[in-house]
């Protein structure tokens, strides 16, 4: 017997199932219900409202296998037999953390395929995969940012047993798995939801019609939601979720729908006795959201920190355009290193205002903060898709990647940097729609040109070719240029892991200095050191030092309290 039930206010509910439409029966609060003894895991059903055109699938629908315009299919969560009994969980502080795109991670493009890879991550010494969003969404291709479907796992990767099986993979080579899920918009295609009840409300944000978070008929909308953020974490083992763009989250309500959920995943972390984590991306610069909730906060456990990006990327590249504006000066790092934030409640140019809070930093570790040096958002929305192996030398690559390993944050890679990969990553899309076709191919042409690139040089989004360039090449991983780079990454996790200072994740213990084009970081014990000049340069480490722990290039030269650094070179060092 399958129990069948949606909320639909003040519209009678028919549910089509085994070639029958049978009328539901009401509930409570705009609910429809309906018991049919014939309707076993593996049924297709949908349900019929009084004035559209054809059946509609179920908004909280667990799987979706004729894609997101067809029927619903009952799904047993029970049914999967998971291997991961003994799994213990794994905490987001003192972890590295690796994005993926399932499309893209390998030609393949599906969860099974993805399960082959990982032993290279358990190799690289990740602790946490995080998965760009894999909810169901129309066509074949697609970020996953357009899902319309907020139960169900994309079919094309391997549906909700794939993605299982993938959970259960990673568990058993000890890595937790992080899901990216969108819950500030519905896609422009397949959004079926907001014909049942008020998902939407009349506000809108950059990507559509804002959800109904706090307007009449909201409490049983951020049920929807928080049940969603429930389910992924208990029905599929995840261990944390990436909230994206929470910024855009529009809450006037008294409890704001990012407490609610951190208060119900508490619950369930302590049902579950494993650690799960919350992790919100947001521009407002507010700590607010990773402030406990005991001391007047959200109580997420973590958020994205673009300034650190920023401050990183503008400084590498010379790169000054748009948000970088206000970015690239040593000064700029020091601030977000010993701080997490570089606009604090300072003036941003880019927004024409004051923007941001301080961080407490005696009272918020660091590892609160997510760092990067590359991620899906700040390659795909280049122009062409350019990874910093396209514009950066070697040397500075390498150093890059010992700002960040060496940070007081919670870094994380995007797939392929470990090795400098060549591939790009572009924005692809899938939209069988010709008019939402065009739509995309034109808005993201006009977008670019605003910013200064040439609409000719921008790639199509619908063609299948952008979306196969943007694939993995894995056979750059032994070749030179490649290999060298993956074995400092491998180090570099392996340094940030077993070196005192390095673990220490509080903000007011981190210690920055610098000169022209060089920077050095005290942590304790441990000092960072970075040549950003194309000549050697001399630094002070204002200690004295023990040993050289890492060097990016050879020819470092110790001299009393003080080093000498080749060109575009970094080193760590152990000191007194």
């Amino acid at each position: 017997m399958t129990l069948f039930s949606v909320w639909a206010p003040e519209k009678p509910v028919r549910l089509r199932v085994a070639g029958e439409d049978r009328a539901m029966e009401p509930g409570e609060d705009g609910w429809w219900h309906l018991d049919v003894p014939a309707a076993p895991p593996g049924a297709d059903y949908a349900f019929v409202l009084p004035g559209a055109d054809n059946p509609l699938p179920d908004p909280r629908s667990a799987w979706q296998p004729q894609g997101v315009h067809g029927p619903s299919r009952v799904y047993d969560h029970a049914a999967f037999a998971w291997t991961d009994q003994r799994w213990p969980g794994r905490q987001l502080p003192g972890s590295v953390l690796y994005e993926l795109h399932i499309g893209t991670f390998t030609p393949e493009g599906t969860f099974d395929a993805a399960i082959e890879r990982l032993d290279h991550l358990v190799d690289l010494g990740v602790d946490l995969v995080e998965l760009l969003p894999v909810n169901a969404f129309n066509g074949t291709c697609n970020w996953g940012y357009d899902g319309v479907c907020w139960f169900a796992p994309h079919e094309g990767y391997g549906g909700p047993d794939g993605l299982k099986r993938f959970v259960d993979a990673a568990h058993a080579k000890g890595l937790g798995v992080v899901l990216d899920v969108v819950y500030n918009h519905f896609g422009p295609s397949g959004a079926y939801a907001p014909m049942f009840a008020p998902y939407l409300s009349s506000g809108s944000n950059a990507w559509g019609s804002s959800v109904n978070l706090d307007g009449p008929g909201s409490d049983e909308v951020r049920r929807y939601i928080v049940d969603s953020v429930l389910m992924w974490l208990r029905d599929y083992h995840v261990d944390g979720l990436r909230l994206d763009a929470v910024h855009a989250l529009h809450d006037e309500g008294a409890v704001h729908l990012l407490e609610q959920m951190a208060v119900e995943v508490e619950s369930l972390s302590t049902e579950l006795r494993r650690p799960l984590s919350l992790i919100a991306e947001s521009d407002l610069n507010d700590a607010k959201l990773i402030t406990p909730r005991e001391a007047g906060g959200y109580g997420l456990h973590a958020q994205w920190d673009d300034d650190v990006h920023h401050a990183l990327h503008t400084l590498l590249t010379g790169e000054r355009q748009g948000y970088y504006g206000d970015f690239g000066s040593l000064d700029c790092l020091r601030t977000v290193l010993e701080g997490a934030f570089f606009h604090a409640g300072t003036w941003s140019s880019f927004r024409g205002r004051r923007h941001g809070r301080p961080v407490d930093r005696q009272r918020t570790p660091g590892h609160r903060f997510v760092a990067f040096l590359q991620n899906h958002d700040q390659i795909g929305n280049r122009a062409v898709g350019d990874r910093l192996t396209a514009t950066l030398s070697p040397g500075l690559l390498k150093v890059g990647a010992t700002l960040l390993l060496t940070s007081p944050f919670t870094p994380m890679l995007f797939m392929g940097e470990e090795w400098a990969a060549s591939s790009p990553w572009q924005y692809f899309t899938s939209h069988p729609e010709p008019d939402l076709a065009a739509a995309v191919q034109n808005g993201r042409r006009k977008e670019f040109a605003s910013h200064g690139w040439a609409e000719a040089d921008v790639p199509d989004p619908q063609d299948p070719a952008t979306f196969e360039r943007s694939k993995l090449d894995w056979s750059e991983l032994g070749k030179p240029g490649h290999a060298e780079i993956l074995d400092l990454y491998r180090k570099l996790i392996a340094l940030r892991r077993s070196t005192p200072g390095l673990t220490d994740p509080w903000l007011h213990q981190v210690e920055v200095w610098h000169g022209d084009q060089h920077v050095v970081i005290r942590r304790g014990p441990s000092v960072v050191a970075a040549n950003l000049a194309a000549v050697p340069q001399t630094v002070s480490l204002r200690a004295l030092p023990r040993s050289v722990l890492l060097a990016t290039e050879p020819g470092v030269v110790v001299e009393r309290d003080r080093l000498v650094l080749p060109p575009e070179s970094a080193a760590v060092v152990s000191v007194r």
